[in-house]
């Protein structure tokens, strides 16, 4: 998938813990966790907004794309 999910990396950065993070945003453990991992279909803006909010990023940091190279090269 062309979607990458930093999240992980965002969250060491500003040494927060899933648990902190889930508490702070409102959003459970459970889906944050998915989140994390890239197992979702999709974020709602507001979620990506209090994310962002409570990490001090932009959702940039968070998403990210990486083309998928073709065969044709």
């Amino acid at each position: 998938m062309p979607i990458i999910i930093n999240l992980d990396v965002v969250m060491a950065k500003r040494k927060m813990s899933l648990t902190e993070l889930s508490e702070k945003v409102g959003v459970s453990m459970t889906n944050l966790s998915l989140l994390k991992k890239g197992h979702v279909k999709g974020i709602r803006f507001n979620t990506l907004e209090a994310i962002c909010e409570v990490l001090e990023c932009k959702p940039g940091d968070i998403i990210d794309f990486e083309p998928k190279s073709s065969s044709n090269e």
